[in-house]
């Protein structure tokens, strides 16, 4: 009977303090999902450099920063769409928000160029926070064989050369300052929350080194007053995911970006959207055989579709 009584209480014991900590872990969670006040950007700089800016999550970040008063950066290589962000924006906050406007394709210049040019355009300003938002994906899933080279290149110059090379520039003038804040834009498809992302092979991999690069070098340069993070949404309604927005799940970039400002200062990898945020939590527990096979099943509806639009368009062609 005492066997019984001390199994019992320890037993309990132990039940109490699991309870405990997941609702702590629950607290916590609400906290810097909801909670938690946002870092005072301005702080870091006076300008923000956002790449890939003229579109999706990049366009909507250019509007929450101005909004906080930073003076903007404005890095794509879609001309008239780069305008009309710029325009918009100065409707709406007029001249208290400077704008900068850089035309470029990341994928047609070499690391070496890239870092001139971007040496070149921010010199003299005081940039705090550089946003590494430009990204490149398959026009739908392919198989790894069916990537032509083109494509092939352009992930690898876009999602990994050129957040790289522009990150070495920026992060020089924030040493010298000792202080700064680096978001580089990651995806769930390269994030240890899912074993695997056929169809979309370099996609995933680019985006996964975006991760092991940002924390390393955060824990390199956080002594220095620099704040480094990779961000990894999962989906969101952009033309690059070719996603429509869905309650809870997947947001639009501008909700989206409501909540990555939230985040920017603190961790060094996080899912800003608690949308996001639980969708890796209800995959976790999935073994990685199924959640492999559920991930190729929808990247191959996903393939269908595209295979079938372009058929279309070829049949509309004159």
């Amino acid at each position: 009977m005492e066997f019984q009584e001390l199994f019992t209480v320890v037993a309990t014991t132990i039940g109490f303090i699991s309870l405990c900590k997941t609702f702590i872990n629950f607290l916590r969670w609400v906290w810097v999902m909801f909670l938690r006040p946002p870092k005072n950007l301005k702080e870091y700089g006076s300008w923000a450099l956002i790449t890939g800016a003229a579109d999706g999550i990049g366009r909507a970040l250019a509007f929450e920063m101005a909004a906080k008063g930073l003076n903007l950066v404005l890095l794509d290589r879609n001309v008239s769409k780069l305008e009309a962000t710029a325009n918009e924006i100065h409707e709406r906050f007029g001249e208290r928000v400077e704008i900068k406007k850089i035309v470029m394709d990341l994928a047609k210049l070499s690391g070496e160029e890239i870092a001139k040019a971007i040496e070149e355009e921010i010199k003299g300003l005081d940039v705090g926070v550089l946003v590494n938002n430009a990204g490149v994906a398959y026009s739908y899933g392919k198989f790894f064989h069916e990537v032509d080279d083109l494509e092939l290149m352009d992930s690898i110059k876009v999602n990994m050369e050129a957040a790289t090379w522009i990150t070495w520039v920026v992060l020089s003038s924030m040493l010298k300052k000792k202080k700064g804040a680096i978001v580089n834009i990651g995806s769930g498809s390269g994030s240890s929350a899912l074993p695997s992302f056929p169809l979309y092979t370099n996609y995933a991999a680019s985006k996964a080194y975006l991760s092991m690069f940002s924390r390393s070098i955060s824990l390199e340069y956080k002594q220095h007053g620099i704040d480094i993070q990779c961000q990894i949404p999962m989906f969101v309604s952009t033309r690059l995911s070719r996603t429509k927005a869905y309650p809870l799940f997947v947001p639009t970039p501008e909700t989206y970006s409501k909540a990555s400002i939230r985040w920017i200062g603190y961790e060094h990898q996080c899912s800003p959207y608690w949308g996001h945020s639980v969708q890796c939590l209800l995959t976790h527990p999935l073994p990685d055989v199924v959640l492999s096979a559920f991930i190729f099943w929808y990247s191959q509806r996903i393939r269908k579709r595209g295979q079938l639009k372009n058929l279309h368009k070829k049949n509309m062609a004159p």
